[in-house]
């Protein structure tokens, strides 16, 4: 059967941006960088992202185009004498299952609140102690968050089931294009805001007292996690897209467009909350609350607050629905390369094996809320735990040796791909810092990550 492939070069950058775009960008890092001081934090994070995720996004699209096949099939295909490689692409399969039994929940969690503010629940002049119950009664209520988690995976699901082109492309690039609009309109909007400028300031203006108050150190780790979990690279998440590439354009100059517009839509994500929360007297640094508390505090005192909080969280959802459809795109490849399935097969199989797996995290906050699995945390933070802390910067560590050591594929041919086509090449100068630099940081990483 012959591969797949995307209908257009902007379809392949929509879809691939699309999976590193999601709640990591638009929820995490504004919460993130409001609790490490604001300007500095920003300016080490795009440093890292260009010294660290951009070069393992590289590698990790040379496997996928170089092989044609997903992570398991590739290390079978080009390192066909080693089979201790294949262990990665059965941990990289593990790693995309597991991010989307938690990753549906709260991308459910999006598209139910859009819905609250379009049909009026958070109604102009709320309370603060309502807002915040608001979210406590959806964490109480399984059948409400299992409803828009089911949803999530069906739609994800039955959009893939069309096939590369005709479902996953086609869909995120409307999606993609519709978030492009939303985030215009939504960072426009709060840059009319009467306090806007000061949220800006604290933003985007490095202020040195903000940093030694968190600790340098401790901004430095931020930053480094963020670039690089930003873009879900380590478990084939990106590989899969390789593998539909065609071989016209050299992968450095893609790879670097997918960071533009992952950071683009960052940064936005940041434009729209800070003068917000600056305007409203409200803290930018309320952890993860500031999305289901913080932010619908903001819209119900706002003028014309239901439309805004509507169009918001609409964002959210074409955010988070476009790493959902990619990364289920992903698991069905591998069934398909691995098993040599149907694509109708994988797609019922990869549904009902995530549709009843995403079940424990949604019990997790209600009827399991006592349940704790990896130290005092619950199920939700386990699974992200494994995730974000050992499968994302392990399994980079592993595509980064691959493609840098004679025990795997080796930097030649790592190079000889990744330079194959038209644009940005990367040079054999940089060999020593791959080699030998870059590993101690993704090592970092991973124990600090363990710690």
């Amino acid at each position: 059967m012959a591969r797949e492939s995307f209908n257009s070069r902007l379809g392949f950058i929509l879809v691939s941006a699309g999976c590193a775009i999601g709640i990591g960008n638009v929820w995490r890092f504004p919460f993130i960088t409001g609790e490490n001081g604001g300007g500095f934090f920003v300016l080490f994070y795009l440093l890292f992202l260009v010294v660290m995720g951009l070069p393992v996004l590289t590698m990790e699209l040379a496997v996928g185009r170089g092989s044609r096949k997903s992570a398991v099939s590739a290390y079978r295909t080009l390192k066909p004498d080693n089979g201790l490689w294949t262990l990665h692409g059965w941990a990289a399969l593990l790693g995309c299952v597991m991010l989307m039994l938690y990753y549906t929940t709260v991308s459910g969690w999006m598209t139910a609140y859009f819905f609250k503010f379009l049909t009026g629940e958070f109604a102009s002049g709320m309370s603060v102690e309502a807002v915040g119950n608001v979210f406590g009664n959806v964490l109480a209520d399984p059948v409400y968050m299992g409803f828009w988690t089911v949803l999530t995976v069906v739609f994800g699901f039955f959009i893939c089931s069309f096939g590369l082109q005709k479902g996953l492309e086609r869909v995120t690039k409307i999606m993609m294009g519709a978030l492009l609009v939303l985030i215009l309109v939504l960072a426009f909007h709060s840059l009319t805001l009467d306090k806007a400028a000061e949220g800006m300031k604290f933003f985007l203006m490095p202020n040195w007292e903000a940093v030694e108050k968190v600790g340098l150190g401790n901004v430095l780790t931020a930053a480094m996690n963020q670039a690089f979990f930003t873009l879900s690279l380590g478990i084939a998440a990106m590989e899969i897209f390789g593998s539909y590439m065609s071989k016209d354009r050299a992968l450095a100059g893609e790879a670097a467009r997918i960071c533009a517009l992952d950071t683009f839509v960052a940064i936005m994500a940041g434009v729209i909350i800070f003068p917000a929360c600056f305007s409203f007297g409200l803290q930018p640094d309320a952890g993860p609350s500031l999305i289901f508390v913080t932010l619908p505090n903001v819209f119900v005192n706002m003028a014309g607050g239901q439309i805004w909080g509507a169009l918001f969280f609409l964002f959210m959802t074409f955010a988070s629905l476009s790493t959902v459809l990619a990364v289920f795109e992903n698991i069905i490849a591998l069934f398909i390369d691995t098993f040599g399935w149907k694509r109708g097969k994988a797609v019922i199989i990869g549904g009902i094996l995530v549709l009843f797996g995403s079940m424990p995290c949604v019990l997790g906050f209600n009827i399991w809320s006592d349940m704790t699995i990896i130290g005092a945390r619950g199920v939700l933070d386990s699974e992200d735990f494994l995730v974000s802390n050992i499968l994302l910067p392990a399994g980079s560590l592993v595509y980064l040796l691959f493609c840098t050591t004679r025990w795997g594929w080796g930097f030649d041919n790592y190079l000889k791909e990744a330079n194959t086509g038209e644009g940005l090449k990367i040079g054999r100068w940089l060999k020593p810092y791959l080699q030998y630099v870059l590993p101690v940081l993704l090592f970092f990483i991973f124990i600090r990550g363990l710690i």
